[in-house]
């Protein structure tokens, strides 16, 4: 209290407003998290752009005839994405909002699993580095265990023999019934 009678309140500093003190940038923060689909949007325009950008500086064979050509669906898609970013935005800064998914089984308040996230970006790039020496077969089984065990699994006498059974198949199914070529490596010999 202050001698004349009156209750004393705290000394707060004025807020300036001025552009780029704490006091103006809460409010452009929650408006940027308000209409953060905003990003969605310019991500899909510049895809857009992207994507017209090379498909419209393609080289194409004088002799290419037809209405469809190989400019033809990355036109399409191009022009596609351009429209979606303009009625996303349009759409968000309308105050329309995503909703939240409700069957999701995910608990959001729970921190991220960086451990299987690691060891799962671990597997996919020793994957990518062995599978020209190792060939698909032995590449395609230590992907198939690597990311069982980064899920979870423990099995270690069972999972092996599955991801190396998995690895021989999808070889077979993609070397000899559609015709792409894996590598095979050591192994080519043998199978």
């Amino acid at each position: 209290m202050t001698p004349t009678g009156t209750p004393e309140t705290p000394n707060k500093p004025e807020a300036s407003g001025a552009p780029g003190t704490p006091e103006s940038t809460p409010g452009a923060r929650s408006w940027l998290r308000e209409h953060s689909e905003i990003g969605v949007g310019l991500l899909l325009l510049v895809l857009g752009v992207l994507v017209l950008t090379d498909a419209l500086t393609m080289n194409v064979d004088i002799t290419q005839r037809g209405p469809v050509g190989p400019k033809t669906v990355p036109v399409v898609v191009g022009i596609g994405l351009l429209i979606v970013a303009v009625l996303l935005t349009l759409d968000v800064l309308r105050g329309g909002r995503g909703e939240a998914e409700g069957g999701e089984d995910i608990d959001l308040a729970e921190p991220s699993d960086w451990r299987t996230v690691l060891l799962l970006a671990g597997v996919f790039l020793g994957n990518a580095v062995l599978i020209g020496p190792l060939g698909f077969p032995i590449s395609g089984a230590l992907l198939f265990w690597g990311s069982a065990y980064a899920l979870g699994s423990r099995h270690y006498d069972r999972d092996p023999l599955i991801a190396a059974g998995l690895a021989l198949v999808t070889y077979f199914v993609f070397n000899n019934l559609l015709g792409v070529p894996l590598p095979g490596g050591p192994l080519m010999g043998v199978l």
